[in-house]
């Protein structure tokens, strides 16, 4: 495993539409040890392709809605897709392409993807609160979308040190 160079908003490649993983092979496997490590050493809690450069549909999403006392997991998806979405949320949010920028988005509070595994066994995962809004924003990144594209407004380094965050 490799920590990659996560790509900032200004290199063009964050821009690109990813295409399909059709190999679930070795390099697949590898690309996403490397994104777990990456996505470990940024503290963040997802992360696509494209953020290290690759332009292939994988993502990786920290689930934090676990029962106190369990770890949290890391789920890995591959070619996902949205199924369905419900309720919504409103509220800051970043990007490890975006340090320290932060914008209010809304999003759905529940999400379904269904996706496949790095063996290409295709399942389904949903989520909630943030795991939710992981989902949405790290499958946009796979079509080449950023969040700041999708803000109401970005927010002040005065609104972030005040916790100011939500209007």
């Amino acid at each position: 495993m490799a920590t990659r160079y996560i790509l900032t908003k200004e290199e063009p490649t964050l821009y690109k539409k990813s295409r399909p993983v059709k190999k679930f092979d070795e390099r697949l496997h590898q690309l996403l040890d490397d994104m777990a490590e990456t996505l470990q050493e940024s503290g963040g809690v997802g992360l696509a392709a494209p953020q290290v450069g690759v332009l292939r549909r994988a993502v990786l999403v920290i689930e934090t809605n676990v029962p106190e006392g369990e770890e949290e997991k890391l789920i890995e998806l591959i070619n996902p897709e949205i199924v369905s979405a419900s309720g919504e949320q409103r509220g800051a949010e970043g990007c490890l392409s975006f340090p320290d920028e932060y914008g209010i988005v809304t999003r759905p509070m529940e999400v379904t993807v269904r996706a496949q595994d790095r063996f290409g066994d295709s399942f389904t995962v949903t989520g909630t609160g943030l795991t939710a809004r992981c989902f949405c924003h790290e499958i946009d990144h796979l079509d080449g979308v950023v969040f700041t594209t999708l803000c109401e407004r970005m927010l002040t380094q005065e609104e972030l040190e005040k916790g100011q965050a939500e209007e």
